[in-house]
């Protein structure tokens, strides 16, 4: 999940499937964390459509944008983020266990947040953009 403002990820999920019902309990956490969005964009994954999670942000007063169908461009940010993730932590690692793997990925989002530069924010970590804010 990630902040289209300042490309902050708010969370990253590791387990071999992730149904709406696990994404709306992430998302109850980061918006204690954060609070609640106006908006939430993301694609049309069966997570995504299922009415659990659309009553679930009728219920919060949400609004879900759905990007069109084969056009991952409208989500770039998430896109790129995606990317990221695969490459400088998913494909630097063997992992043993699922735990593992969230550790390893919170000890990484941890350092993608606060120590690495973004360019396209001007060279500086998201939390420092958000700071700045």
């Amino acid at each position: 999940m990630l902040d289209d403002y300042n490309r902050e990820g708010l969370g990253i999920d590791v387990d071999f499937s992730l149904p709406s019902v696990r994404v709306m309990r992430s998302l109850d956490r980061i918006i204690e964390w954060r609070g609640k969005p106006l908006a939430i964009r993301c694609d049309n994954g069966p997570e995504y459509i299922s009415q659990q999670l659309i009553d679930w942000a009728n219920q919060q007063q949400i609004t879900l944008l759905y990007i069109q169908p084969g056009k991952p461009t409208q989500n770039a940010y998430v896109e790129r983020f995606n990317r990221t993730v695969r490459h400088e932590w998913l494909d630097m690692h063997s992992f043993n266990s699922i735990d593992q793997a969230q550790l390893l990925a919170t000890q990484w989002l941890w350092s993608y947040n606060n120590e690495r530069p973004h360019t396209a924010i001007g060279g500086i970590p998201p939390r420092k953009l958000l700071e700045a804010a």
